[in-house]
């Protein structure tokens, strides 16, 4: 069996952390270990290199002079950055995709906002509207602007999963009803102005502070 490529160790690696930072395993400032990580992963440095330049490209680590790499924090202004960005790229997709939409696909983006609306935490909840907006965008066919909502939406589940890893209550998301509904009307331009709003509601919840109790953490919800 011939030896790993490092670019494909590079990408794994790469994932690995950077599922570990949106999950919160990887705090905001905890240093990234170059030596550990290539220890852990049984490479060398090389690929490790690669991984973190790839982290930082996303936004999710961030490389300082004489402290090394360290996971990227974030804060309010952030998070309206990427609830913005998404606004107008999801938009773009769903006006792309609308004309390739099914009944099926419809059906089963439907399914997905029943399974998120019954999210006994912050994960389900977050797999299951992550599932209804990539079946919604998908159809657009875009693959480079599929991409680029994918990283938003790894950065939206960071800051959800910062603010509410406990806290988390079920609700309705009456968004992706009307959404749905317009939908299947055939009203494609309702359906994305509903949905721009939608991507850029921001909440608020209790996150763990490092000196005990909580703090106030933003979120985008939606």
């Amino acid at each position: 069996m011939g030896k790993e490529p490092e670019d494909t160790i590079a990408s794994r690696i790469s994932r690995v952390l950077a599922d570990r930072i949106v999950r919160g395993e990887l705090a905001p400032g905890a240093r990234l270990r170059q030596d550990h990580i290539a220890e852990e992963f049984q490479t060398s440095h090389v690929p490790v290199r690669e991984a973190f330049r790839r982290l930082e490209a996303q936004g999710l680590a961030i490389s300082e002079p004489r402290r090394g790499v360290r996971v990227a924090s974030f804060d309010l202004s952030e998070v309206r950055e990427v609830a913005e960005m998404r606004a107008v790229l999801e938009v773009l997709a769903l006006t792309h995709a609308a004309r390739h939409l099914t009944p099926a696909i419809l059906d089963a983006a439907e399914e997905a906002t029943r399974e998120g609306d019954a999210a006994a935490d912050v994960e389900a909840w977050e797999d299951a509207n992550r599932r209804f907006h990539r079946l919604i965008l998908a159809p657009c066919g875009m693959n480079r602007l599929l991409a680029s909502i994918d990283d938003l939406h790894a950065a939206s589940a960071r800051f959800l999963f910062s603010a509410w890893q406990s806290g988390w209550e079920k609700h309705t998301d009456h968004d992706h009803r009307a959404i749905l509904h317009a939908l299947r009307q055939g009203h494609a331009d309702e359906a994305a102005a509903i949905l721009q709003k939608h991507v850029q509601r921001i909440g608020r919840g209790p996150q763990a502070a490092r000196t005990g109790g909580s703090r106030e953490a933003f979120a985008i919800v939606g």
